[in-house]
């Protein structure tokens, strides 16, 4: 789509934009602050630098070194692609709104599970009756899928119309029916002013509406060119189409600007970026190539080891910095890994905050298996930007559970086990010992008590249920445990007897409903008490009135269960932040909704069915772990640690030989490539995909090197999980790199 602006007469820097072009650690950062402080001028009433950040993370850590560079002396502005276009959407509604004859006042973004679970009601009729529906895809994925082309659509320029036609021009037979592609086209397009009619915004509406509308808009075109001195980006490689478009904007302005670019970047190329498309953007300027570091492997190694992996009958001499771990089995793996890791730490040769594990993608057996035996080490492991479902937390659980107890009609979403988790996880006591010394079960002496006071005549023996915190519930290196006061046995034994299931109102009745609940001890029937007298107490009418607030709900039973979250570890404060910022955003969405579709229970129950389905919700606002947390071992997926620009000294590639280096950790949004401008309205084969991989491959494999300091380590188990033995596309190098371990002395 072509755009016509005008030129307007606002005082310019007189310079060149410039390109600066180089590969991970080689100072592209540092350049662009130099060129920030060159451009600006220490005057608050000037108009301030544009410096945009390709996420959340990497703007907090650009404003940390702009900040400590030029010492506070220089306003600028900073935000990322999104943010932005955020950030003009709603300070301009009344233009958009006057424009497309809106009556909304002022609108709300949606958030992406919120945005799922509307989607999925507005569309149930199309999910049932098949129409929306592609074989071997479950309903959740397809409106996923729906959404996110609605996503990538806006990100590439593309009106929202036109998604339909781009999907029966790019896709084969195979793929799906022409009749599917209309539905998905339709039911996008309804959805469009669905939300606009309610003033709801979805991160795509918010950039379509940005350079449809908004950006040509001869109202806002000046005011947009006299707010800013200069426009900076960094790690242009990873910015969507649209952001040229805006670039280009400025510098037809005569605003200067300063763009950094990867080569060896594109983390996220098939996620909504288009490096190729945004890499045009430096013929119109100056373009200086900076030198590759001599600090990191990937300046040393990088092209010999992408050699050994092209060519894998080559006997090409690895350096003795790629070493390999091999053994037969994946648990095998695991624990020999700890291990060195462990040794390592313990003979001081490295700190655990210069190790990095690397995977493509990190499992929940993994992460236990490794958090348990570093965590008996007193070694921390701290998972980078994990996107686990928030039900696959025990808290989160819990707490659900509780909200079950509290409102009517949800007794359908708890069972007897759920409730014992509930009584477990509620039931923590902290105490000021270091978490490797307290016990977090029951011996077995304690266990076999507990299974003795059963009732006489019980059709079966209560066997103990497992600890959901156990083991590592909280950080080793915290000094602050949580030990539950009602043990798992005892909670069983308590779900089974004073746990009445009821689809209305399910509830929980008094200890001594337990005929022998005197055998079930001081701390556990305490605590059994208090957790229901507190039900009792936000049951009573006088506390009626705050029950209308779920949010409100939540948060007194985490004050008064888990101690506001004060002690917990770094990584469960980070779920409970996420749970209460994707509540409270899901019960302002209920009141832009009609007055029929927002009743008290149905919200609740649906709130709870959304995040029981593992809805991934958005990451909570970033806060860095600080202290003690810090000083952990990184556990992340290579698209995470990519994105996040990690740097450590020591980096152990996990499941080395496995296929999904190469299928798995680039994984693309469905129907991505059609959207690419350099390759619109053309056909995607299976062929394209495979040369993408390889490509995308080799970019990320120098990229890590380039990220790791003195050494790499491949850590490669014969056996995959099932029992399959692994041929993955870094095979070559694992061969290698095991030649290179034989010939030492």
């Amino acid at each position: 789509m072509q755009h016509d602006y005008k030129s307007f007469q606002v005082e310019t820097l007189s310079v060149d934009p410039i390109w600066m072009v180089g590969v991970t650690g080689s100072g592209k950062t540092t350049g662009l602050i130099q060129k920030l402080q060159q451009w600006s001028v220490p005057n608050w009433e000037q108009p301030p630098c544009l410096v945009f950040a390709a996420l959340g993370d990497n703007r907090l850590s650009l404003v940390d070194r702009i900040q400590t560079a030029t010492e506070g002396r220089y306003p600028f502005d900073s935000a990322t692609p999104l943010s932005f276009f955020e950030q003009e959407v709603m300070l301009y509604w009344p233009l958009l709104s006057q424009q497309l004859n809106l009556s909304t006042p002022f609108p709300m973004r949606l958030r992406p599970e919120t945005e799922q679970e509307l989607a999925t009601r507005l569309w149930q009729a199309e999910l049932e009756s098949g129409r929306l529906r592609q074989k071997g895809v479950s309903d959740y994925f397809m409106v996923r899928r729906t959404l996110d082309l609605m996503q990538l659509a806006a990100v590439s320029v593309t009106p929202h119309e036109q998604i339909a036609d781009l999907l029966q021009q790019g896709f084969s037979e195979t793929e799906g029916s022409p009749e599917l592609w209309q539905c998905m086209g339709e039911q996008i397009q309804r959805w469009w002013q669905w939300c606009l009619d309610r003033g709801l915004l979805t991160y795509g509406m918010i950039t379509e509406l940005y350079w449809r509308y908004l950006l040509p808009h001869s109202v806002y075109q000046p005011q947009l060119c006299q707010r800013y001195r200069a426009v900076l980006a960094d790690d242009v490689d990873e910015y969507p189409a649209v952001m040229r478009l805006l670039f280009e904007f400025f510098l037809d302005q005569g605003i200067p600007g300063c763009f950094t670019f990867n080569p060896i970047g594109s983390t996220r190329w098939g996620l909504g970026a288009d490096p190729e498309h945004v890499a045009k953007l430096a013929d119109r300027c100056q373009v200086e190539t900076l030198p590759p570091p001599g600090s990191n492997l990937g300046s040393d190694w990088g092209n010999l080891v992408v050699d050994c992996i092209q060519a894998p009958l080559q006997l090409l001499q690895l350096p003795d910095a790629i070493q390999v771990i091999q053994t037969v089995s994946k648990a095998q793996l695991l624990r020999q890994t700890a291990a060195l890791i462990a040794t390592e730490i313990q003979a001081g040769h490295i700190a655990p905050e210069e190790i990095a594990i690397i995977a493509p993608g990190v499992d929940a057996i993994t992460r236990y298996t490794l958090q348990s035996i570093l965590g008996n080490q007193g070694i921390a492991v701290h998972l980078l930007n994990s996107q686990q479902p928030l039900i696959s937390s025990p808290i989160v659980r819990a707490l659900l559970n509780l909200l079950a107890l509290l409102y009517p009609n949800l007794g359908r979403w708890v069972d007897r086990e759920g409730i014992a988790e509930m009584l477990v996880v509620l039931s923590q006591a902290p105490t000021l010992i270091p978490s490797e010394l307290a016990p977090a079960a029951l011996t077995s002496s304690e266990v076999e008590a507990a299974i003795e006071v059963s009732l006489p005549g019980s059709s079966r023996p209560n066997p103990p249920r497992p600890n959901p915190l156990h083991p590592n519930s909280a950080s080793p290196h915290q000094f602050i445990a949580s030990k539950p006061r009602i043990d798992p046995v005892r909670a069983g034994l308590l779900t089974d007897y004073c746990f009445v299931p009821d689809p209305t109102l399910p509830r929980l009745l008094p200890a001594t409903h337990f005929a022998r609940w005197d055998r079930l001890g001081y701390n556990a029937t305490q605590a059994y008490r208090e957790i229901l007298g507190w039900i009792e107490n936000q049951l009573a009418p006088a506390q009626h009135y705050l029950m209308s607030n779920p949010v409100a709900v939540i948060d007194r039973a985490i004050q008064q269960f888990l101690q506001g979250g004060s002690t917990l570890p770094y990584d469960q404060m980070t779920i409970l932040r996420e749970l209460m910022e994707t509540a409270q955003h899901y019960w302002n969405v209920q009141t832009r909704l009609p007055v029929a579709d927002r009743g008290l229970t149905t919200s609740v129950g649906q709130f709870i069915q959304m995040l029981r389905v593992g809805t991934i919700t958005a990451n909570p606002f970033p806060i860095r772990p600080m202290g003690k947390a810090a000083q952990a071992i990184t556990l992340a997926t290579i698209y995470q640690y990519r994105i996040e620009r990690c740097y450590h000294r020591w980096q152990f590639w996990l499941d080395a030989g496995s296929p999904f280096w190469l299928t798995g950790s680039g994984t693309q949004l469905f129907g991505a490539p059609l959207f690419w401008r350099d390759r619109f309205n053309r056909v995607w084969t299976a062929m394209d995909t495979l040369n993408l991989q390889q490509k995308y491959l080799e970019l990320e494999i120098q990229d890590l090197l380039s990220r790791a300091g003195e050494r790499v380590y491949l850590c490669h188990s014969d056996l995959a999980v099932n029992g399959q033995e692994q041929a993955g596309a870094l095979m070559p190098l694992i061969n290698a790199a095991m030649l290179v371990d034989k010939d030492q002395p």
